[in-house]
């Protein structure tokens, strides 16, 4: 990974990142943009990434897309948040129709059960190692490694073994953790 920092050349560029990026990781593409824009396009340091991430899971909508307008818009203003955008959407939006439309002709067939099954193990999966990557990039994080992983390991638990709903983590776990880390940047000023 190149310590070098690169923006995309111009909106066009977005475009086609985010496309081959939306059909890399048809179904999630975290693990997918966070190899893409952080390792191989350097447009994100590894920080910057999980601060990006971060605030694009809070937003409404669905988090990459998030992501994609964001960075669009840090390099091309409206226009590259719009490119990023229809990057991520257009072509995945066609491929979804037209897979529904076969879905619905072959969705119990013994191939298409297995097929669904196994593509769930590789999702699960693809968070996991994404989620560890991405833990490398909470060096700098005022919180530190620890209780950043303390936070993440309480947010697993609330939401996947108590089925607590994601409002009332974000609130309990979320408020916490933003206080904390006002303190600690108020008291290394």
């Amino acid at each position: 990974m190149s310590a070098q920092h690169s923006s995309p050349r111009s909106p066009l560029d977005l475009f086609v990142s985010f496309t081959l990026i939306a059909l890399q990781g048809f179904g999630g593409v975290l693990a997918i943009v966070q190899r893409e824009i952080v390792e191989k396009k350097c447009w994100l340091t590894p920080e910057e990434f999980v601060e990006e991430w971060a605030v694009a899971q809070i937003m409404p909508g669905p988090n990459v897309v998030n992501l994609s307008l964001m960075i669009g818009a840090r390099h091309f203003g409206l226009r590259g948040a719009l490119a990023a955008l229809a990057g991520m959407l257009v072509l995945p939006l066609l491929i979804v129709l037209l897979l529904g439309i076969l879905y619905t002709e072959f969705a119990h067939h013994p191939g298409v059960v297995g097929a669904m099954r196994g593509m769930g193990a590789v999702a699960a999966g693809l968070i996991i190692a994404t989620g560890l990557k991405m833990f490398a990039g909470l060096a700098h994080n005022p919180l530190g490694k620890a209780l950043s992983g303390f936070f993440g390991v309480a947010c697993f638990a609330g939401i996947a073994l108590f089925h607590v709903s994601l409002p009332i983590v974000l609130l309990g776990l979320g408020l916490p953790a933003c206080i904390l880390v006002y303190r600690k940047l108020r008291l290394s000023r």
